[in-house]
């Protein structure tokens, strides 16, 4: 593997306190391991596509897709408070010592599956547009942060950003959330920051309806509702 090529990372530990085996529930009759890798591997930037776990069963699902999984990630790096930095720094080093090294990574978690490989594609082509190092997808909050409020320990409330206290929310700045779904990261960059959102950062946005972030059950349930609705559209196209 030459130092151009571009390795694709699938983050997918099996423990997980708010979802268990979040990352190879369904989602569409396919394990949320299965969405991310279809995306990556139809987008074609992604020289090297490789899944990080330290589960068998998530390895064994996903060895069962067609996904590499070429090495096992140590336990400590499933456990808070270790996180993505650690796990794709850990990847990079695992493939360089079997000779293979790669000068830009991307990262998409399974737990944003409506990505696209568009979407991939057009993050990787604006992150080589900008020639910066570190590219993030985000998508617009459906409510402003602006207009929050904190409440004390008394029940007390009070503006968590006072000077917006009597704007109107379409006044306020546009606001943006991280989804997960892709990072694109200039390699040598990433390795000596060993931060994926670090300055200067680029992103991209996505839409709320590619945005959605599973990590309850709840969310998994909105995503399901989500699919059916674009089937009920799809079929009424069709009739």
């Amino acid at each position: 593997m030459t130092e151009n090529a571009t390795l694709g990372l699938i983050p997918a530990k099996g423990g997980s306190t708010r979802l268990a085996m979040k990352n190879i529930r369904l989602l569409g009759g396919k394990p949320l391991i299965a969405w991310a890798a279809e995306a990556a591997r139809e987008s074609g930037v992604i020289d090297r596509l490789v899944l990080s776990t330290e589960d068998q069963a998530v390895a064994d699902k996903a060895r069962e897709l067609g996904i590499d999984v070429p090495f096992m990630r140590p336990q400590e790096l499933a456990r808070d408070p270790a996180g993505v930095v650690e796990v794709a720094l850990h990847a990079l080093e695992e493939l360089e010592n079997a000779g293979e090294k790669f000068n830009t990574l991307i990262i998409m978690l399974p737990t944003c599956p409506f990505r696209t490989a568009t979407d991939v594609r057009s993050a990787y082509e604006l992150f080589v547009e900008h020639d910066r190092p570190f590219l993030m997808s985000v998508a617009e909050y459906s409510h402003t942060p602006f207009a929050a409020y904190r409440l004390d320990k008394n029940d007390g409330l009070e503006p968590v950003f006072p000077e917006y206290l009597n704007c109107r929310s379409q006044t306020m700045p546009k606001a943006f959330r991280p989804n997960g779904a892709v990072h694109v990261l200039d390699v040598p960059r990433f390795r000596a920051a060993r931060d994926y959102v670090a300055q200067p950062l680029v992103g991209y946005v996505m839409p709320r309806e590619r945005s959605v972030d599973i990590d309850t059950d709840a969310d998994l349930r909105e995503a399901i509702l989500m699919l059916a609705e674009r089937a009920e559209h799809s079929q009424g196209l069709r009739t």
